[in-house]
Order: structure tokens, then C-alpha cells, then sequence
């Protein structure tokens, strides 16, 4: 065991861990189980990478400036010696590759506007650092998680920076789950555009359009996906590193505030940029309101495009049989099938990939597992939207103190929405089969295929049209052989996919119809 102080008093610990009193107060203080973002994690490290390399450059130049002698430059700049300088840049760069994770025992939800991430993250590199001296955890006169690790920073410019970076990274991989799922959907737009079916309104049978027409409205609205994740890297670009506690950059040398930024953009070939505002990037987090809105407006499309699919390829359907004939249980006839009237097509319109078994007792059950998770996903991201929101408005003064949990929800929405993207594009588009036919068939039979012929019957001719096909079951060319309104070739040719899916008609085209 070994014991480790701070201004409260002293902890005992296991002599090989990596953390150390802070968090482990931390830990007592916030008994929850969610875990921290390893991304955030990770993100620290080049945070703490980039901060370690600027102290090396501003070693470098007072040297230049008064002598090279080391011990007349850790006078002047407090900053370690190269050697343990050097064993903190390494250390910093395997915690940014996510080593030593599993010292890192801070949960999601903490109070103190992150200074516990902070200081155990600080810990984790000063006792890798001793490691790699050759000492022991703790012996931190040689090396000190706060003295030295932590040197020129504060919790609250390297950890809302470290979390706009790691923002970014996953902002990265969104775009492109994105358009790997936009390309399915403009795929099938483009297989299916002369596919009918019939269209919907308020749940109800409509007007005739076509699959490829629906399959276009996903892959218009993942675009306008895309090219908003693509403008949150603006919104969230500016970082407060240098800005010290509050903005002001107090205790932190102006060679440190103003190098930096240079430092942490070379290490993640991210555009961040230093605020010319440090106290505003500081204080303020609408930034994250501004981009959570925008994976919420994502999420949101999602929704509507698998609660659609899940519908088209349910057992909800809706068949047309006439109205004259009920159901033979209904009749007290024993002789007859109950079912002998039902004239369900025999598959459905859209047919889902099967992806595991749907029930325990139910054989040959199939369930629209996909589509159920990403409504999940999605209305968590609707909490967390709500989350973000109302606790970036919590700011106080100079600092938020609800950073940890808007830093989690955050993180959490972007996983959740990559994920969604993903099994989208491999487990749904992938294996998504539309039966064209039984579309087909339907729109036929449904009462609904009158309007297109208004233009030449009227309406009340139309209805009358509709009337007979809603009471005998008879699709649109049976039904106008019975009330012989228009020849069979002009309904053939109205029909046709081509004129069908038109947008409006033409006078020309009127006379030539």
C-alpha cells in the first residue's frame, strides 16, 4: 500500500495503481457506473501531448534567450527537466491511444466542471512517467501529477477542449456512416423509380407513386444530414487552451497561450483553432447546443425513414375484399373456412433482412429488430438534446460545472447515431428486398388509383369508379370494363409508370392520351 496527501487529508492506496488520491476521492464522491467515453479519454491525452510539447518549445526558447543551463531554465519556467519532460510526452501519447484505461476511474456523471477527469488523467501520466524512470507510483517528487502533468493547464481549458476534440474525431466518422447509408438509399432510388406503390397520407391509401420516389426523399433528407454534420466542425472549432481557469490566462506564459493551438493541430490534423475570446469559449457552451441540435435533426430522419420501412413490411396490411362478402364466421356457416374471403396478398411489400430469431415461443416469429433500435437510439437523443440544452443554459459566471454529463450525452449521441448509420447501411439497405409485384397489385385494387383519371372522367365519375372497386373487389380495369368510361388502351396508357410518376401534364399531352 501507499499513502498519498492532498489539502483534505490522506488516502491509502495499492501501491500499483496508476491513479491516485484525487480520483479516487472522486470515485467515493460519485458512486455511478456509467462509464467515461474512452474517446474523451483518449482526447486528453493529445490535449496533455500538445501542452507537454509547447512546454519543450518554451524550454527551448529561454534557453536560447538565457543559457542552456538547466537548472537556470527551470528557475525561470518551473518546468520540468527534459528527461521527465520527454517520459511525460510518451506517457501523454499512449494514453491518447487509450493505454491505461482501466486507471482511469472517474464515472461519466461527476460534479466539479471536470476537474476530477482532469486530475486522474494527470495522475495515470505522472505515474506511467515514474514507471519509465524507473521508479514507483506515487514518488511524486520525482514527478508530480500536478506540478509537472499538469503544468500551464487548468481542468477548464483542457477538458472542453480535449472534449471538442474528441467531437470532432467522431464528427469524422459520422460523415462518413452517413454517406455509406446515403449511397444505399440513392441506390435503391434509382433501382426502384419506376416500382409503384400506393402512396399514403395520414395512414390512408393516396394517390399512386413509386418506390423509387420514397427511397429519393431518404436519400435527400441523409444529404441535408451530411451537409450539416459537415458545418458542426465550424461550430465547434474554437477551443480555450491557454485560457487557464476562466479565460483569462493568468499563471500560463503568453508563449504557451498563443503556440499551443499550432501544437494540437499538428498531432490530430483537426481544424482547432484558438478563441479570440478565451473568457467567452470559456464561460459559454452554446457551441454544443448548436451541434446536439443537428444530430438530433439526424436522428429525427432516421426515424421517420425506418418507422416508414418497418410499416411497409408489416403484417398490417390492408386487403381489399367486397364489402358484400364478410368473413364466413360471421355467416354461422360451419361448411366454410373462416378465412375463405380474406384475399391478403401472399407477401408484403417490402420484405426486411432476417437478422435473428424474434421470439422465444413464437416459432418462425420475425421481428423489425433494426428499425426498433434505432427508435430507441433516437429518442435517447432526443433526452440527451434536452439534456444538452437546458444544462448549458446552467452556466454561471465564468464556468459551467455540468461539463462532465453535456461532455457525455454529447459523445453518447454521436456513438448512438454512427451506430444507427451502420447497421442501416449492413443489416437493413444491405438485405432490403421490394416486391415490386405485390406494390403492383395493390395499387390496382385500391380505390385510391381514381384520381389519376379525373383529368379525363371527373370526379363524380371517378367516384363512381371507386365505388364499384370499394364494394365488389375488383381492380381499376375489371371495374372500368363494368362501366366501360374509358377504352382499355387509354387506361393502360394512363397507368404506365412514365405517366404516372409525371410531375403534373401538359395540354399536348392531354390530346395525345
Amino acid at each position: 500500500m501507499r499513502k498519498e496527501i492532498d489539502f483534505i487529508g490522506e488516502i491509502e492506496l495499492p501501491s500499483d495503481v496508476l491513479y491516485g488520491i484525487h480520483a479516487a476521492r472522486a470515485r467515493e464522491n460519485f458512486p455511478d457506473n456509467t462509464s467515461f467515453h474512452i474517446e474523451w479519454y483518449k482526447a486528453v491525452g493529445l490535449v496533455k501531448k500538445a501542452c507537454y510539447q509547447t512546454a519543450e518549445a518554451y524550454a527551448k526558447a529561454i534557453g536560447e534567450k538565457y543559457g542552456n543551463d538547466p537548472l537556470n531554465i527551470e528557475s525561470v519556467t518551473r518546468l520540468p527537466d527534459q528527461s521527465r519532460l520527454q517520459h511525460l510526452i510518451c506517457s501523454a501519447s499512449e494514453v491518447a491511444e487509450g493505454d491505461y484505461f482501466e486507471a482511469f476511474i472517474v464515472p461519466a456523471i461527476s460534479g466539479g466542471a471536470g476537474t476530477s477527469i482532469n486530475m486522474n488523467v494527470n495522475e495515470i501520466i505522472a505515474n506511467v512517467a515514474l514507471l519509465k524512470l524507473g521508479s514507483q507510483p506515487g514518488n511524486y517528487h520525482l514527478i508530480d501529477p500536478i506540478e509537472d502533468a499538469n503544468i500551464y493547464q487548468s481542468t477548464n481549458d483542457v477538458i472542453p477542449t480535449s472534449l471538442k476534440v474528441a467531437a470532432m474525431f467522431l464528427l469524422q466518422d459520422l460523415e462518413k456512416a452517413i454517406n455509406g447509408l446515403r449511397f444505399l438509399a440513392e441506390q435503391m432510388e434509382i433501382s426502384h423509380q419506376n416500382d409503384l406503390r400506393i402512396g399514403y397520407t395520414q395512414m390512408q391509401e393516396a394517390v399512386p407513386t413509386s418506390f423509387g420516389k420514397l427511397f429519393s426523399t431518404y436519400s435527400e433528407a441523409l444529404s441535408r444530414d451530411w451537409w450539416r454534420v459537415s458545418k458542426c466542425f465550424e461550430r465547434i472549432k474554437v477551443v480555450n487552451l491557454g485560457g487557464s481557469a476562466i479565460g483569462t490566462g493568468m499563471a500560463v506564459p503568453r508563449f504557451f497561450i498563443m503556440e499551443a493551438i499550432g501544437y494540437l493541430q499538428q498531432l490530430t490534423g483537426l481544424p482547432v483553432t484558438r478563441s479570440e475570446n478565451l473568457a467567452d469559449t470559456t464561460s459559454n457552451l452554446d457551441s454544443f447546443v448548436e451541434i446536439h441540435a443537428t444530430l438530433k435533426a439526424h436522428a429525427v430522419n432516421l426515424e421517420k425513414m425506418v418507422s416508414d420501412i418497418r410499416l411497409l413490411a408489416s403484417d398490417l396490411v390492408n386487403p381489399h375484399y367486397p364489402a358484400n362478402e364478410v368473413p364466413a364466421f360471421h355467416t354461422g356457416d360451419p361448411t366454410i373456412s373462416p378465412f375463405h374471403h380474406f384475399t391478403v396478398p401472399s407477401a408484403h411489400q417490402i420484405v426486411l433482412p432476417k437478422c435473428q430469431v424474434g421470439s422465444s415461443i413464437m416459432p418462425g416469429k420475425v421481428n423489425p429488430v433494426i428499425p426498433e433500435f434505432v427508435i430507441s437510439a433516437a429518442h435517447k437523443i432526443y433526452a440527451n438534446d434536452q439534456l444538452v440544452s437546458s444544462l448549458c443554459a446552467q452556466g454561471c459566471l465564468e464556468l459551467n460545472a455540468y461539463l462532465p454529463v453535456i461532455g457525455h450525452a454529447l459523445l453518447e449521441s454521436l456513438k448512438l447515431l454512427i451506430a444507427c448509420d451502420q447497421t442501416l447501411k449492413n443489416n437493413l439497405f444491405a438485405g432490403l428486398i421490394v416486391n415490386a409485384e405485390t406494390s403492383l397489385n395493390l395499387l390496382w385494387r385500391s380505390p385510391a388509383i381514381t384520381t389519376v383519371l379525373l383529368p379525363f372522367i371527373g370526379y363524380h365519375k371517378a367516384s363512381e369508379l371507386a365505388g364499384i372497386m370499394k364494394t365488389t373487389g375488383k381492380n381499376v380495369f375489371d371495374a372500368n370494363r363494368e362501366l366501360k368510361l374509358l377504352s382499355e388502351v387509354k387506361l393502360q396508357t394512363l397507368l404506365k409508370a412514365e405517366n404516372l410518376l409525371k410531375l403534373g401534364y401538359t395540354w399536348n399531352e392531354m390530346v395525345k392520351w
